[in-house]
């Protein structure tokens, strides 16, 4: 079961970053990373094209109150953003009744590599546990996305299904579902 979510009043820290909510003059930022090739990509959309798109995509978020923005605290840029988002995809009975999201990533491709996201989930899982009380979270990447199956494995989530999505364009991918329980967690 989708649980409730609302975190425009939520700042989160880490080391390195600011985990925050979305606000309008974030919107150079984003789409400095957004129409960026091979972003995008690993998330399952295309560079955007016009900064009108980064906005509407921008506005969403900021209504949707269930998307952070990452700023970066040493230069105050946004750098990516990670989502507590709708579940799509039923896991098992076992969750059946109990609250969790799937948390979903994007980084700037001039900041992989720097364990940055990591980072940034882990600290997102304990707010999501420790403070909104959830029971569990999933996460999933498309089979191609060894970046992302990496973040998975730091953040200690453990793999549950496997799944063919049909893009918009109507080819069909797959993508690898994992499961964090609140009482197995790591971070």
């Amino acid at each position: 079961m989708n649980a409730k979510v609302d975190i425009s009043d939520v700042i989160l820290e880490t080391d390195r970053l600011i985990i925050r909510p979305w606000k309008a003059t974030d919107l150079e930022d984003f789409y400095e990373y957004a129409k960026v090739d091979g972003v995008g990509q690993m998330a399952g959309w295309n560079p955007h094209a016009l900064i009108e798109e980064s906005k509407e995509i921008l506005d969403m978020f900021i209504k949707g109150k269930n998307v952070f923005a990452l700023e970066l605290k040493d230069k105050h840029k946004v750098i990516g953003s990670v989502g507590l988002e709708e579940m799509e995809v039923a896991i098992g009975e076992k969750y059946d009744g109990l609250n969790g999201r799937e948390i979903g990533y994007v980084l700037s491709k001039e900041h992989w590599g720097r364990g940055l996201m990591p980072e940034a989930v882990n600290r997102i899982i304990k707010f999501c546990f420790e403070n909104e009380h959830y029971d569990y979270l999933i996460c999933s990447h498309f089979d191609y996305n060894n970046q992302s199956k990496r973040v998975i494995e730091k953040s200690g989530f453990r793999f549950i299904k496997r799944c063919i999505k049909t893009s918009e364009k109507g080819e069909k991918k797959v993508l690898l579902y994992y499961v964090l329980d609140k009482n197995k967690t790591s971070v």
